[in-house]
């Protein structure tokens, strides 16, 4: 079993184990406990009661966080014809419109943080699977990042504002950032309200019983911080 650092295990010390915290409470500790020298990220693991097996069962969407990530977001846009200007309007910092682009990523690079494709393009990125897929990077419709040459400016847009794709894993839990550490507390709060708000409104029809069990905030390297999952089920996005 690893062992925990000084540094780790006096700020565990600050943590109730046994107690599931108000939202508010949780995002003061988990930015009174990170213990990173670098400007560590909260973070938010939630334990689903649902079946990744059932396709009827399956949360994927996504949420523009209010107030950012607080890191720079690279583009990469799969396009080609008007979806060139497009991303260029958009903003795009790579657009891959030939097949040379191609075959650089299919040869493992991967510079970019967030992958988009015009329909068209998606028979080209679709070869890409064994280097996108593993690294969460292949466009997708359902994650809306297949998208038509007129939506792409708005969504490079929302990509460098702040845009999270959450979903479902094999071992039904989802993982999500939510700001930095530097963040004041207001702002995560915000951000973890949106959050919420998008999870909530993502419950398949075909779940049952209960249907967020566990939620977790933590920082880079933090402990673990329990939150109470009615309290973060009744945040409200601030209009």
């Amino acid at each position: 079993m690893a062992k925990h650092g000084k540094k780790y295990n006096a700020a565990k010390q600050k943590v109730d184990s046994a107690k599931f915290y108000s939202p508010e409470e949780a995002v003061a500790l988990v930015k009174e406990t990170s213990i990173t020298t670098f400007d560590g990220t909260m973070e938010i693991h939630l334990r689903m009661g649902l079946d990744p097996r059932q396709a009827d069962q399956m949360v994927r969407d996504v949420v523009v966080l209010p107030n950012g990530l607080g890191k720079t977001v690279r583009v990469l846009v799969f396009a080609q014809g008007e979806g060139v200007a497009k991303a260029t309007e958009g903003g795009a910092d790579v657009i891959a419109d030939s097949d040379e682009w191609i075959n650089k990523i299919a040869g493992g690079w991967t510079e970019f943080d967030v992958a988009i494709a015009t329909p068209d393009m998606m028979g080209k990125a679709g070869r890409l699977g064994r280097v996108l897929g593993p690294r969460g990077l292949m466009p997708n419709p359902k994650a809306g990042t297949v998208v038509s040459p007129d939506d792409l400016p708005r969504v490079i847009q929302e990509a460098k504002a702040g845009r999270v794709e959450f979903r479902l894993d094999k071992t039904a839990n989802i993982h999500v950032p939510l700001g930095k550490i530097s963040f004041t507390k207001e702002k995560l709060v915000e951000n973890l309200a949106a959050f919420m708000e998008a999870v909530k409104k993502a419950k398949p029809a075909a779940a049952k019983g209960t249907y967020i069990k566990h939620i977790t905030l933590t920082s880079t390297m933090g402990p673990g911080i329990k939150v109470d999952p009615n309290q973060a089920q009744s945040m409200s996005v601030a209009e």
